[in-house]
């Protein structure tokens, strides 16, 4: 029987299914691919082949005979037409070859297969994964493009602490620095004892009595009074002179719902030389005959104090300063305004008759003067800061409610709190004039109302 391999077929790229005939050519790329394995195969093949029908036997392994090639014809070239009436090229493929060509399409089959399964697989995961991380709560989730990127983090939960009561500081105000020339007005009498009233002493019933029973330190009134005594030149006021040097002892530690202070009222810095000698210029105007001595104060205070709106009565201790030293009202002993009439030294202290070194202004060896800063805490436990929210933005008793106190953002203990607090002006009352929170009695002064 005559095979019909190696002939040219008018049927050439259809499906035949008698067993003499080859598989049809598919596609041009795999006509090319099957021409290179044949070449492949043929250039392997050690022996001359002959011509023999498909249905003949395979040679026995290890045969010399020889086997002729089966032949297939080629499509053309990619972009090269046939010349009419000229048959196609034909290719010869070898048995081998064909054993090769068919499990191989076989194989790239089941991998496409495989990999379109991969990748499907993968798209679905990737799909359920987008789903379940989308925030469907979010009105953004609707599909609607907002020119907002969604991301698939968590959000973070933040907590609004509620507002703290009190008068706000507005950290974007201009205060401005009204009292920048140092001329500051002079607050003598300036108290009340039947309700709080911004820029007064909010006096208690006793130490309202006692104001004016004493003529004060101030022998006479110094020649920093101007405008009529209705206001007085910080800058020109004497100082008492020295620089005497002193041992400190400070502690400030809290525990439980207690702040406790501990201070043996020296200064951690110098101080002028008291009593005030008769060689100092201050002595013409103010004769303080007091020394300094060491005290042993301890302050229990409130570490967290509640805010009340109605506010205390004070006396003449209201606080203590981070510097060690004791905060008394505005007023000496006589009611009058003890910033304008008594001398100080330069940090803006002197002793009264019992030893006690004390403020009544905010004293010039304080530094940081910011009102995030704490220097100081009044007797209710609330802190007191400087009045600097800026450059040239500086508070005065104008901007504070009737107790010379605010509400902001300082530091207390290393950390940022938002609180009400006490400020140290420049003018009159200078520091708390009522208290927010309920006071202690002064150290030392047992049943002393404050």
């Amino acid at each position: 029987m005559q095979s019909d391999v190696g002939k040219p077929s008018d049927n050439l790229g259809k499906n035949q299914n008698g067993p003499e005939n080859l598989p049809p050519v598919e596609t041009i790329a795999e006509a090319q691919a099957d021409e290179a394995l044949a070449k492949k195969v043929d250039a392997e093949m050690a022996v001359r082949p002959v011509e023999i029908p498909m249905d003949a036997p395979k040679p026995a392994e290890g045969s010399a005979t020889e086997v002729k090639p089966v032949s297939m014809p080629s499509a053309p070239a990619i972009g090269t037409a046939s010349e009419p009436g000229t048959p196609p090229a034909v290719h010869t493929v070898s048995h081998e070859a064909l054993s090769l060509i068919k499990p191989k399409r076989k194989l790239g089959k089941k991998i496409a297969i495989l990999t379109l399964g991969i990748l499907v697989f993968a798209a679905l995961a990737g799909a359920i994964a987008y789903w379940l991380s989308y925030d469907h709560d979010d009105p953004y989730s609707s599909g609607t493009n907002y020119g907002t990127q969604k991301s698939s983090t968590p959000k973070k939960t933040t907590t609004t602490a509620p507002k703290v009561a009190g008068l706000q500081l507005d950290t974007t105000k201009k205060y401005g620095n009204k009292y920048a020339d140092g001329i500051l007005p002079v607050g003598d009498g300036k108290y009340v004892a039947d309700a709080p009233k911004t820029g007064y002493v909010y006096a208690c019933t006793d130490y309202a009595k006692n104001l004016g029973s004493d003529p004060g330190g101030a022998n006479a009134r110094g020649p920093w009074f101007i405008n009529n005594n209705q206001s007085y030149d910080s800058a020109k006021k004497l100082r008492v002179v020295g620089n005497v040097v002193w041992q400190a002892d400070f502690t400030n530690t809290v525990s439980g719902a207690t702040r406790t202070i501990t201070t043996n009222g020296l200064p951690s810095h110098p101080s002028g030389v008291f009593p005030i000698r008769t060689t100092d210029p201050a002595y013409v105007y103010d004769r303080n005959p007091n020394t300094i001595k060491g005290q042993a104060f301890t302050f229990a205070l409130a570490a967290t104090p509640a805010y009340s709106q109605t506010p205390h009565c004070m006396s003449g201790t209201v606080g203590v300063m981070l510097t060690g030293i004791e905060l008394n009202s505005a007023f000496d002993a006589g009611g009058r305004d003890a910033g304008a009439w008594e001398t100080q030294d330069s940090c803006g202290g002197h002793p009264q008759s019992s030893g006690v070194y004390h403020y009544h202004t905010l004293s010039s060896c304080i530094k940081d003067t910011s009102v995030h800063t704490v220097i100081g805490y009044a007797l209710d436990g609330y802190p007191i800061t400087g009045p600097q929210v800026g450059t040239d933005n500086v508070l005065t008793t104008s901007d504070l409610d009737e107790c010379h106190g605010i509400v902001s953002s300082v530091q207390v203990d290393g950390t940022s709190v938002t609180t009400y607090h006490y400020v140290m002006t420049q003018d009159f009352p200078y520091s708390v004039s009522c208290y927010r929170a309920t006071p202690i009695s002064p150290p030392g002064q047992p049943g002393v109302r404050p």
